[in-house]
């Protein structure tokens, strides 16, 4: 599960007694309903497109938002922080995206027009990821501290919505299929979003943030940031954590078409395993952090991208259920490690007044250009193993998995020789 990042100005304090109980169920259920959203169709519409003769082209949906997630930051930057109240910004963009989610099944029949229907809605959606931080941020004065109790609710919003899907729409599905191979988790997504929309009015009044400032496309994508970070060691950890969201995206394109053609039942469900342990390494992380330091947690971090990829590998064939249930839990260290790991490293070398700059940039190098890059890369290996098939073989998607495992230990191998950072990372 991504957290959206992005350059903000900076935020009136309140003292923390001041935020009331209601306050705070308010932001949890802001950032439950967000995150439900966004786990109800990201781990499914491969699945879907398969069943619909779509399954040449399941990389373009994990293309379209990437793409989405490059231009989030110019839209909210560059109009949103400076002329509108943050929650009716929200509102307006959930709704605008429940629209064009109703109608993405509807286009199932034109394979451009869907997925066009998709950048569409992901243009809507994936702005309104930092205006819920903004609204949450608006409210607290310790945001290290305060954050995390109110993000951790967008973790549950995602694991629910995938045991939903599995254990209750698949209840209703047409005899024979699957929840995740019909468009009901669709029709979710919009419903989750047209819901958020609406309650998105109550929120606590948030006004623009960066009203009256001047506010430039060089600041929104860390131009300053990326002249004073400038140094071996930030070239090193901005090309690994480039070249690291290649096989990443492989996970989460082809995972849900994978567990399909290994017979899972429950997809959705077997997927939230991911965010399980995701969330369980995130309370763990403190420790592993003031123990190993920041080279060997980013390490670890690709090395469970390695041991991922190798588990689904080695247990695609003979289908050992437990390789490919770990490769899944592995999803914790994977990202945890690697990119909250990564967080910390930028903000503790950025100064101040650029770390919003710094955080912008990472998401830019990673969940945008990486993002795209591999679901392109992804999507041809893809299509160059299945040929004419309807699908991978069991032996096929053994010879797919290895590839992201070898690009992964390359990357890694690369990073632990050349990774010297000489100053101390708090």
């Amino acid at each position: 599960m991504h957290f959206y990042a992005r350059a903000w100005p900076a935020l009136p304090k309140y003292n923390i007694t001041n935020m009331k109980t209601t306050t705070r169920v308010q932001l949890s259920v802001l950032m439950f309903l967000e995150f439900f959203i966004w786990g109800a169709w990201y781990t499914t519409i491969g699945v879907y497109m398969t069943n619909h003769n779509m399954g040449d082209l399941t990389h373009w949906p994990y293309t379209v938002n990437p793409i989405a997630a490059i231009i989030a930051p110019f839209f909210v930057g560059l109009i949103a922080d400076r002329y509108f109240a943050t929650q009716k910004v929200l509102g307006v963009l959930h709704i605008m995206g429940a629209v064009f989610m109703f109608l993405t099944p509807s286009a199932t029949g034109n394979p451009t027009v869907f997925i066009l229907l998709l950048l569409a809605y992901n243009i809507c959606y994936m702005p309104t990821m930092g205006l819920a931080n903004t609204i949450c941020f608006h409210k607290m004065t310790n945001q290290e501290k305060e954050f995390p109790l109110i993000r951790v609710f967008g973790t549950i919003g995602w694991i629910i919505a995938g045991l939903i899907i599995s254990y209750v729409l698949s209840r209703f599905a047409p005899q024979g299929l699957m929840a995740e191979q019909t468009a009901m988790p669709l029709y979710m997504t919009a419903t989750a979003s047209l819901l958020l929309g609406l309650y998105s009015f109550t929120l606590p009044n948030t006004p623009p943030p960066a009203a009256g400032k001047a506010v430039s496309a060089r600041s929104i994508i860390g131009v300053d940031a990326f002249k004073q970070l400038a140094s071996k060691p930030f070239f090193i950890f901005l090309a690994s954590s480039f070249l690291i969201c290649i096989p990443l995206a492989a996970y989460y394109n082809f995972t849900q078409i994978f567990l399909e053609s290994a017979k899972f039942e429950n997809i959705a469900a077997t997927q939230t395993l991911g965010q399980v342990s995701e969330t369980l390494f995130m309370v763990a992380m403190p420790l592993f952090f003031a123990r190993f330091g920041v080279k060997w947690m980013l390490g670890a971090g690709m090395l469970a991208w390695v041991l991922r990829y190798t588990l689904f590998a080695l247990g695609a064939p003979d289908l050992v259920n437990w390789m490919i249930l770990t490769g899944i839990a592995l999803h914790g260290i994977c990202y945890d490690f690697f990119f909250v790991t990564g967080q910390i490293y930028v903000d503790t070398k950025a100064s101040p007044e650029i770390r919003g700059q710094a955080q912008g940039l990472i998401v830019f190098v990673t969940y945008g250009l990486g993002m795209i890059v591999g679901a392109q890369i992804a999507g041809i290996v893809y299509n160059s193993i299945k040929k004419s098939a309807p699908s991978l073989t069991l032996l096929q998607w053994q010879s797919f998995w290895w590839l992201p495992a070898v690009f992964a230990a390359v990357v890694l191998l690369v990073f632990l020789a050349l990774f010297r950072d000489s100053k101390k990372t708090a």
